[in-house]
């Protein structure tokens, strides 16, 4: 029986979710980004110390576990590929050259509540940028570039990236005389949830808030432009502090070197924090155009104190598709579709058993050219193993002979052919993914 919250793809979604993953893994390397996969667990004091809850994280403990074994004890499942990152960089870092540019798919795992777009075990895939010490500040706005192009590069509905800075939010709290910053952030953060009146009394109960002082809170989230325009609107809210300053001249290049890139991709939206306090600078959130209502589907930022080794420090920032997250959606409102339910291009017919033999050969002549081949699995009719073809969409069937012949069982035309040679239209060599 299914258990919530850990999806099982049939093999036509696997193999769209193979294509897009394809898609993201070339754009990454076109970027210069290299693989790596880290364990599926780390230390639980690892996990929480970076701002998730621990009613999230998955532990891992053996049924018949040795009580006196204490490396069993206290691992969990990783809720997300950046902290392992930090931990393996920290780890690595004598045998890693700086700046370090890698990026992960994996699986990661996180107690929530399963609903439409979120999942307990989904696929991520992230891009990360560390170095020592200091990290320069244009890979900030590499990031929105490098997922702008996977994603415009599939069927799918155009995203809208989002991005921030808590330099520019923590400073206009300080500027304003608020303290406790983080708090401020946390709240904020709960705005598309719970509305703004809700947070304005929240900033009052647990932030030591005036109401003023919460009404400016909002009108800076409320702030969203697709140019360097933000940094007036800012200016009239009257507030004036150096981390805002810095923030603004932050945000400001992200989000014009983006409308140079691809106009209409980013915008900047005073109200993105991002729950995870790790956070220093730039944030990003990404918004798929239909589904917004379901939140981010790719989301990060910098980070300035999350990979040390104790003596010397590692800056990076990151961003992270969550592939199983957005093709869920996807799929839930048949927008994606494959033009056939397994990679087979062509169906050798087999005439008698006895010929099984030579049809093998002629799958294996095709294979070797590249050619996804394979053989009827009984030697019925030929009008049956046409029928068969059909059903799973693959487009040619081999008839062997004294003459061989391939047919398009699409238009009916069928040739003589000569498996050494013969080469299906390119477009038929793979499935092909298609909005629904």
């Amino acid at each position: 029986m299914p258990i919530s919250g850990f999806p099982e793809w049939l093999p036509a979604q696997r193999m769209i979710e193979q294509r897009v993953l394809d898609r993201i893994r070339t754009t990454f390397e076109l970027y210069g980004f290299a693989p790596l996969e880290t364990r599926s667990v780390e230390p639980l004091d690892t996990l929480l110390s970076k701002g998730e809850t621990s009613k999230e994280v998955y532990l891992l403990r053996r049924l018949q576990a040795d009580e006196n074994a204490k490396d069993d004890d206290q691992l969990g499942l990783h809720f997300d590929l950046t902290v392992p990152f930090a931990r393996f960089v920290g780890e690595n870092a004598g045998k890693l050259q700086f700046p370090f540019k890698r990026y992960q798919i994996q699986k990661v795992w996180r107690g929530e509540r399963p609903q439409e777009g979120r999942y307990r075990e989904f696929l991520q895939a992230d891009i990360d940028v560390v170095n020592r010490e200091t990290l320069p500040f244009h890979y900030d706005t590499e990031m929105p570039l490098v997922i702008g192009d996977a994603l415009s590069g599939l069927p799918i509905p155009a995203v809208r990236i989002q991005v921030n800075n808590r330099k520019v939010c923590e400073g206009f709290y300080r500027g304003l005389g608020l303290e406790d910053t983080a708090q401020v952030l946390r709240t904020v953060d709960k705005l598309d949830k719970i509305g703004p009146a809700k947070v304005a009394a929240l900033l009052i109960e647990t932030a030591g808030a005036t109401q003023a002082q919460a009404d400016a809170c909002l009108e800076l989230a409320a702030i969203s432009s697709e140019d360097g325009s933000f940094v007036d609107a800012v200016r009239k809210l009257g507030v004036s502090d150096p981390l805002l300053d810095e923030g603004l001249d932050e945000l400001v290049r992200v989000v014009e070197t983006a409308r140079e890139h691809a106009p209409g991709l980013v915008v900047a939206e005073l109200k993105i924090a991002r729950g995870l306090d790790y956070y220093t600078g730039t944030v990003y959130e990404t918004q798929l155009e239909g589904y917004e209502r379901f939140g981010s589907i790719c989301s990060g930022g910098r980070y300035d104190n999350l990979a040390s080794t104790g003596k010397e420090k590692f800056p990076g920032v990151g961003i992270s598709i969550g592939v199983t997250r957005l093709l869920g959606l996807l799929f839930g409102h048949d927008a994606l579709k494959v033009s056939r339910s397994v990679p087979t291009a062509v169906l050798v017919a087999v005439p008698s058993e006895q010929e099984r033999t030579a049809c093998d050969r002629i799958a294996g002549a095709l294979r070797k050219r590249g050619i996804p081949t394979e053989v009827a699995p009984t030697a019925a009719k030929f009008g049956k193993q046409i029928q068969y073809a059909d059903r799973r969409g693959i487009p040619y069937v081999w008839f062997p002979g004294e003459n061989d012949t391939v047919k398009d069982i699409r238009s009916g035309e069928q040739v003589d052919a000569d498996a050494t040679t013969w080469q299906p239209p390119v477009a038929d060599l793979s499935p092909e993914v298609t909005a629904g």
